[in-house]
C-alpha cells in the first residue's frame, strides 16, 4: 500500500497509509471496533478500491480471503462445498486435509446441506475450504469466532506451519502471540507497526507512551516559563520581541489533542457476606441425559473461577442452576442473603434502538457512586469513561456497532451494583482495548467472578482457578488450567483429580460420588465423555466405510466394462488395492473405538 486513503461519508478510516507484507511474515491487526481493521483487509485484498493511493500485488500472487460473511452455495453438501469433487477416500488419506476436517467440521454432518447449517458452522466451513487451498497470502478477518479453545490452539499451530504470509484481524490475544511476527495497530486513520506478537506490541506501546509523556512534561515546563515571561512587564508595552510571543503561541498550539481514552471506574459494589453459593449433591437431567451428576460445589467471597468445556457440555446449564434460574432434580442449592448477581450473557439484550445512548443510561441512573474514593459521576461522565464521547453520546442505539452495544450492556449491569459477576462469553464483539480495560477493572473489583469463555488470554488473565465440564455430568478442578484441559481432550479420557488432593476455597468435589468420597478411592467406571467421543468416532468411521463400499462397487462395474483394456484394468486394480488398505485401517480404528464406547 502506498499513500492509501479510504473513507466512508465524513469519516476517514485510512489516511495516507503506506505499508506492506513480505513472504513468511505474519501480521496481526488490532484496533477498536469501527476504526477500519476490516476496511484495511478489503483494500489490501483489492476487494475495495482506495479513494487515493495504490495497492500493488506481486505478479501471480495467490491470495486467500476470509471475510465476515461467506459465499457458500446453500444447495451443496458440506463436503462438496469445502472439498469440491474430491472423493472421500482420496481426502481421507491425506493427513493435512483430514486434520482440517476433523478440527473444524468434526461435529458437522458432511452430507448435510450448507443451507441447514448454523452461522457458526458455515463460518467454520468457509475457513476449512480456505485452509485447504494453496495460497501465498492468507487474509483472515476474525477466524477465531465460533471456535473453542481446542480449535483455536489447532488453528494457531496450523497457520504457523504454513509457508507464505498471513494478515489476520482477531481479538484473541493468545492467538496473536502464538502466530504473529508483527502487529499493526489501526487508530485514527493511521497504522503503527510493532515487531512481534501481542505481548511485544503492548511493551513497545507502553514505551512509546512513556516517551511521549516525558516530552509532554518538558513542553509543559517550558510553556509555564514562557507564559510567566509574557506576564511580566507593563500590559501596554508593545516592544516584546515578536519571536518570543510566536514561540509561546506555538507551544500552546502544540498541545496534544485529548485521546478518546477508555477507562472503567470502580463503581460501588454491594457488600458481600461469607456465604455466596453452596451446591450440595445436585443432580439434573434433561430427558435421558444427565447434565449434572451428584455435583458438590462451594463458591466463597473474592473467588474468581474460569469454566471450560466443549460446546453443549452444560456450562450455561450449570450457571443457571448455580444462580437459581434452573431447579435441580435432586440436591440443594443455597445462595447467600447478600448476593446480588449480574449476568453478562452471550446474547445482546433487547434495547430500544430509537433511544440515544445518553438518554438510555440517564433513564436507568443519573449518577453513580465511586467505590472507595468518594464522589459521584454523572451519566455523561460515566459514559465517557466507557468510550462514549462526543457524538456517540447522542447516537441512536440502533446505529451502534456490536462491540459498542456490548460495552453499553456491560455498563448497564454494573450500574445495578452487583457483587457476583457471571460472564458468559464476555469477549464476544469486544475489541482488544475494551478487553484490556475490562480486565483492569476486574483486577480491582472486590466481588466474585465466574467466567465462561473460549478466549484463552482473557480466561487466564481474570481467573485464579479453572474447572471443566466435559459432558459427563461432573465438574472437575484443573490445577494446570488450559494446558491440562487441552492435554485431556487430546488424550480422549479426562483425568480425575486424586481424592486426597487439598480442596481450595471454591473446590468442586464432584469427581466422586458420596460412596466414593467415604471410601477415599476412585471408582473404576468408564468415563462418559470418552464414551461419547468414541461413539462419535464410530459414526464417522461407519460413514466412511459406507462411502468406500459405494466406490468399490463403481470400480468393479468399471472392471467389467474394461475387460479388454489392459492399461485401464491395471489402473483400476491399483485403486482397488488402495481402497482395500484403507478399509483395513478403518476397520481396525472401528474396533478400537467400539471398545472405548462400551
Amino acid at each position: 500500500m502506498e499513500a492509501v486513503s479510504k473513507g466512508f461519508g465524513t469519516r476517514t478510516l485510512l489516511d495516507s497509509v503506506t505499508l506492506g507484507i513480505g513472504r513468511g511474515e505474519r501480521a496481526g491487526v488490532v484496533g477498536r471496533n469501527g476504526d477500519g481493521k476490516s476496511t484495511l483487509l478489503q483494500v489490501l485484498a483489492r476487494r475495495e478500491e482506495p479513494d487515493s493511493g495504490r495497492v500493488t500485488h506481486n505478479r501471480d500472487l495467490r491470495l486467500g480471503y476470509l471475510g465476515q460473511s461467506d459465499d457458500l452455495d446453500p444447495e451443496q453438501t458440506v463436503e462438496h462445498a469445502v472439498l469440491g469433487d474430491v472423493e472421500t477416500y482420496t481426502w481421507a488419506a491425506d493427513p493435512r486435509t483430514r486434520s482440517v476436517m476433523e478440527h473444524l467440521l468434526g461435529e458437522v454432518d458432511h452430507q448435510a446441506l450448507v443451507g441447514s447449517l448454523s452461522g457458526g458452522e458455515r463460518r467454520r466451513a468457509s475457513l476449512a475450504r480456505l485452509l485447504l487451498t494453496e495460497v501465498d497470502l492468507l487474509v483472515l478477518d476474525e477466524p477465531t469466532n465460533h471456535l473453542d479453545i481446542e480449535a483455536v490452539s489447532w488453528l494457531a499451530e496450523h497457520v504457523a506451519d504454513r509457508a507464505g504470509a498471513l494478515i489476520v484481524v482477531t481479538h484473541d490475544r493468545w492467538f496473536l502471540d502464538a502466530v504473529c511476527t508483527v502487529t499493526w495497530e489501526v487508530q485514527g486513520g493511521r497504522i503503527t507497526s510493532y515487531d512481534g506478537g501481542y505481548a511485544a506490541y503492548i511493551l513497545a506501546k507502553a514505551e512509546r507512551v512513556r516517551s511521549t509523556q516525558v516530552m509532554e512534561t518538558k513542553r509543559q515546563n517550558l510553556l509555564k516559563k514562557e507564559l510567566a515571561w509574557l506576564r511580566r512587564g507593563a500590559p501596554a508595552r508593545s516592544t516584546k520581541p515578536k519571536f518570543r510571543i510566536d514561540a509561546a503561541n506555538a507551544l500552546i498550539e502544540n498541545e496534544p489533542p485529548p485521546r478518546d481514552k477508555l477507562a472503567l471506574s470502580q463503581l460501588a459494589t454491594a457488600r458481600l457476606g461469607k456465604d455466596v453459593f453452596d451446591v450440595e449433591d445436585v443432580t439434573l437431567r434433561f430427558g435421558q441425559r444427565v447434565m449434572l451428576d451428584h455435583v458438590t460445589f462451594r463458591l466463597g467471597p473474592a473467588d474468581r473461577i474460569g469454566l471450560l468445556g466443549p460446546n453443549g457440555a452444560g456450562k450455561t446449564t450449570f450457571l443457571n442452576v448455580l444462580t437459581g434460574k434452573l431447579a435441580p432434580d435432586a440436591g440443594v442449592v443455597k445462595q447467600g442473603k447478600t448476593v446480588r448477581v449480574a449476568n453478562l450473557s452471550q446474547t445482546l439484550e433487547e434495547i430500544d434502538g430509537a433511544s440515544t445512548v445518553l438518554d438510555h443510561i440517564t433513564a436507568i441512573r443519573r449518577t453513580a457512586e465511586l467505590a472507595g474514593r468518594g464522589g459521584e459521576l454523572t451519566s455523561s461522565q460515566l459514559l465517557e469513561r466507557f468510550g462514549f464521547t462526543g457524538d456517540k453520546l447522542i447516537t441512536r442505539i440502533s446505529d451502534l456497532s456490536g462491540g459498542e452495544r456490548r460495552r453499553l450492556q456491560l455498563l448497564r449491569i454494573l450500574l445495578d451494583e452487583p457483587n457476583v459477576l457471571i460472564l458468559d462469553e464476555p469477549t464476544n464483539d469486544l475489541d482488544v482495548e475494551t478487553l484490556t480495560v475490562l480486565e483492569d477493572f476486574l483486577d480491582s473489583w472486590p466481588g466474585v467472578v465466574v467466567t465462561v469463555t473460549h478466549d484463552r488470554y482473557f480466561l487466564e488473565r481474570v481467573s485464579d482457578m479453572v474447572y471443566a465440564i466435559m459432558g459427563d455430568g461432573r465438574v472437575r478442578h484443573l490445577p494446570r488450567g488450559v494446558d491440562q484441559y487441552l492435554d485431556e481432550l487430546a488424550a480422549g479420557i479426562p483425568r480425575r483429580a486424586p481424592s486426597n488432593a487439598p480442596a481450595p476455597a471454591a473446590e468442586m468435589s464432584s469427581d466422586l460420588s458420596p460412596a466414593e468420597n467415604s471410601q477415599g478411592v476412585e471408582a473404576p467406571m468408564a468415563d462418559a465423555a470418552a464414551a461419547r467421543a468414541a461413539k462419535k468416532e464410530l459414526n464417522r468411521i461407519e460413514r466412511q466405510l459406507a462411502k468406500l463400499t459405494e466406490t468399490e462397487t463403481k470400480l468393479h462395474d468399471q472392471l467389467a466394462a474394461s475387460a479388454s483394456d489392459y492399461e485401464r484394468l491395471a489402473q483400476l486394480d491399483t485403486e482397488l488395492r488402495k481402497l482395500a488398505d484403507e478399509r483395513g485401517e478403518l476397520e481396525t480404528a472401528w474396533f478400537e473405538a467400539a471398545e472405548r464406547a462400551e
